[in-house]
């Protein structure tokens, strides 16, 4: 048997759906839940109306998906669907920034997980450059596990998946405690003229990090089994269950503890719980917090390496970079993702882990809200064309995901949409040399 099959040979077919929905909500419940309702404090009842807005989006926009999926059970998920509506440069320049932004991504990611640790083992803050050291052996361990297969990676986010939910499921246990107890005395009273759209609007853009990653299980689709139905039915019940989940525990924290406190806080979940079960609640909360950037992680690794596999497959990215090992597993399409990651890392080491997870969350964000604009206006354009069926609710939410989308940029500012310019323009030198190379 050799290590390596040929390029054109398929992929088995062993993610479920159960495993697609743990990618989804595993990739959308990372760091960000446990930091969250800190960015949200100041906006009270603002926030709520925030997420539900947030939410409405993110539930329109995985129903084009979800669609776009079932149309369309190709692998490289967004990079297939706009290359069937506007053509190779337009699918070559989506692509590329959301893969840039899922290995850029993934540095901030790995380094919440690592400084989750050091409330166990404070050496990590302490010793310099230890930190990066151990984000980036973070990485290779779970591109280890990627590179086993999907069925590997796939049981290890199924796993942590259902850690990561133990410590919102108590949050939301202990809220509804308080409210039977003590009634809506317990909440932020409840001011109409607090309420403002520009405060909704600021809420919602904060939140909308919160839920990336609803298009996870588009990406890996040769790797899937029954594509057509469970990609679609993952899709959309990961993006409701981790909508609900995210709407119920963020708006706890805010409307139920003070203000100043959850403003202030470095770790609010665990501040809420000790604020009524007792201190020795926050060493486990920051424990299920590493595990939650630990799964996320490991479904964003996966994810880093199926999409340049499925764009070297279709002759926009190097072939070298298509083949894969006898597990079926795109082994040197991870390696390459994760050697950019590691060098992000390593470039970037004297930062504070602050400033390095501040300065990445914008690049990522930015890319992927360019992708989700281009993916909308792909299915309104493809049932113009009569490529794929169209019924009025799904017109409806294609066209509301494209007005969120465009909002949604609009309210990232100006610096987002400059860095997503320049992710855009970093491609360039790629995508003309393969070209050349095509002629």
């Amino acid at each position: 048997m050799t290590d390596e099959k040929s390029i054109g040979a398929k992929t088995p077919r062993r993610l479920g759906f159960w495993m697609c929905t743990a990618l989804v909500v595993g990739n959308m419940i990372g760091s960000g839940v446990f930091l969250l309702p800190t960015s949200l404090a100041p906006y009270g009842w603002n926030a709520v109306f925030g997420w539900l807005l947030t939410i409405g989006g993110a539930i329109c926009l995985a129903f084009v998906f979800a669609r776009l999926a079932k149309a369309m059970p190709r692998g490289g998920g967004p990079y297939a669907y706009t290359l069937e509506a506007f053509g190779r440069a337009p699918a070559f320049a989506v692509a590329w920034s959301y893969w840039i932004s899922l290995w850029v991504g993934n540095a901030a990611i790995a380094a919440a997980a690592v400084s989750y640790l050091s409330v166990f083992f404070p050496v990590i803050g302490q010793v310099a450059g230890l930190h990066a050291f151990l984000t980036c052996a973070t990485v290779w361990l779970f591109t280890a596990i990627n590179c086993r297969g999907v069925q590997t990676a796939g049981t290890v986010q199924l796993v942590t998946t259902l850690l990561k939910l133990l410590p919102l499921i108590a949050v939301m246990a202990l809220a509804a405690i308080l409210l039977a107890k003590t009634g809506p005395s317990v909440l932020m009273p409840f001011e109409a003229s607090a309420i403002s759209p520009s405060a909704i609007t600021a809420a919602a853009t904060l939140t909308l990090w919160g839920m990336l990653g609803l298009e996870s299980a588009t990406v890996p689709a040769d790797s899937v089994d029954d594509p057509e139905r469970t990609i679609p039915r993952a899709t959309l019940a990961g993006t409701i269950s981790t909508g609900l989940i995210y709407l119920l525990v963020c708006s706890a924290v805010v409307l139920m503890v003070p203000t100043a406190m959850a403003a202030n806080s470095n770790a609010p979940l665990a501040d809420f719980v000790s604020l009524y079960w007792g201190t020795n609640a926050r060493d486990l909360l920051a424990l299920f917090a590493a595990i939650s950037a630990f799964g996320a992680l490991n479904g964003w690794i996966l994810l880093q390496g199926e999409l340049p596999a499925a764009m070297a497959r279709d002759g926009v990215f190097p072939r070298w970079l298509a083949k894969s090992s006898a597990a079926g597993t795109p082994v040197r399409a991870h390696i390459v993702s994760s050697l950019l990651l590691t060098a992000i890392v390593l470039l970037n080491f004297q930062k504070s882990m602050a400033q390095l997870f501040t300065f990445i969350i914008l690049l990522a964000t930015s890319a992927s809200l360019v992708m989700y604009l281009a993916c909308a206006l792909a299915a309104l354009w493809m049932v113009f064309k009569g490529k794929m069926t169209g019924t009025p609710l799904f017109i409806a939410a294609a066209v509301v995901a494209t007005l969120f989308a465009i909002w949604t940029l609009i309210g990232a500012g100006v610096e987002a949409s400059l860095w997503g310019g320049v992710l855009l323009l970093a491609g360039l030198p790629v995508y003309w040399l393969m070209r050349l190379r095509r002629v």
